[in-house]
């Protein structure tokens, strides 16, 4: 039952932390095409008013708000700020860690109050928080393999475009209006700060930080060469396609051939997590050696580490970098 229970609040947190970035991205969103349209109109900005009947809603956001302010005046979070920047997420870094540290709080309590062990309550503070980070390692690589795909049909679309007749910069504008998130995305921002007086070398290297894509920084470099002695840049960003392309392909092919030896790695991982979920529902007695007494703590402690050191084994056994 205990397990059950466990299963429940851990999905019911992982759903609250969701809530979170999107009710903190959407605000974001909004405040930020607000101050657009009231400079736009000579219009000052609003001062905060704190509504009489404030929804949940608001009253999150200005917790979380609250938090990040009072984060800021403690360290920059620059390091964040970038993070935020590669996973797309309209958040400052301060206010991530905010959500984080309201996540884990909640957490910890709902860990507490199930168990009423005060060591669970740190445990869980800290599980929440890690899988806080390990969300938002997922979104960027994520966002960061749909850019690489994407690399080569816009070097494509440029080189064409510059046979053309079209400058580089109208061949960005091209891509930014006909390519879809995230390179659309990029490229547009790259235009714009063309547009706004940064140079492009500036501007092409905020990107590469922005996508931190080694293909990518392939394709700055050779731009920049370009530029400054000149040459063909049509065919080279053709040959640089050409291989990005390449390059794709033998990835998949890899991930196709040790496809086996990933799943083994996560089978072998959740199958004692199973059998432990399983025997403390079908016999919860079974187990009770294990979590009452010191010695069957030490074990559970043991096998969790030897889990994780097989995990990783495999995994960079697997892990062939092209």
């Amino acid at each position: 039952m205990k397990a059950l229970l466990a299963i429940f609040i851990a999905i019911l947190c992982f759903g609250l932390l969701l809530m979170l970035l999107s009710i903190r991205s959407r605000s974001r969103e909004d405040h930020t095409l607000t101050e657009r349209m009231n400079y736009f109109a000579g219009v000052g900005p609003e001062q905060p008013q704190q509504a009489k009947g404030a929804s949940p809603r608001e009253m999150l956001v200005h917790l979380v708000e609250s938090i990040s302010s009072g984060l800021g005046r403690i360290q920059k979070g620059q390091k964040l700020e970038l993070l935020m920047q590669q996973a797309d997420w309209p958040l400052h870094g301060t206010e991530f860690e905010a959500i984080l540290l309201l996540w884990g709080l909640l957490v910890g309590f709902i860990t507490f109050l199930v168990t009423l062990k005060g060591s669970m309550f740190f445990i869980g503070a800290i599980v929440a928080i890690l899988l806080g980070f390990l969300l938002l390692a997922l979104r960027i690589r994520r966002r960061r393999k749909k850019f690489t795909n994407q690399l080569g049909d816009m070097l494509t679309m440029v080189a064409n475009a510059l046979r053309a007749g079209f400058s580089f910069m109208q061949a960005f504008e091209l891509i930014s209006r006909e390519m879809d998130a995230p390179m659309g995305k990029e490229v547009r921002l790259v235009v714009n700060e063309v547009n706004l007086g940064n140079t492009l070398e500036t501007a092409l290297d905020n990107m590469q930080k922005r996508v931190a894509s080694p293909d990518f920084e392939l394709v700055v470099t050779a731009v920049l060469i370009q530029r400054q002695v000149g040459g063909d840049l049509a065919q080279i960003l053709d040959t640089i396609s050409e291989t990005i392309q390449e390059r794709i392909r033998m990835r998949r092919e890899v991930m196709t051939l040790t496809a086996q030896g990933r799943a083994s790695a996560l089978v072998v991982s959740c199958i004692p997590i199973g059998v432990a979920a399983a025997l403390s529902v079908l016999n919860p007695n079974y187990l009770k050696p294990l979590l009452e007494t010191e010695i069957g703590r030490m074990f559970i402690v043991g096998a969790v580490i030897l889990q994780l050191i097989g995990f990783i084994i495999i995994h960079r056994i697997v892990d062939i970098r092209i």
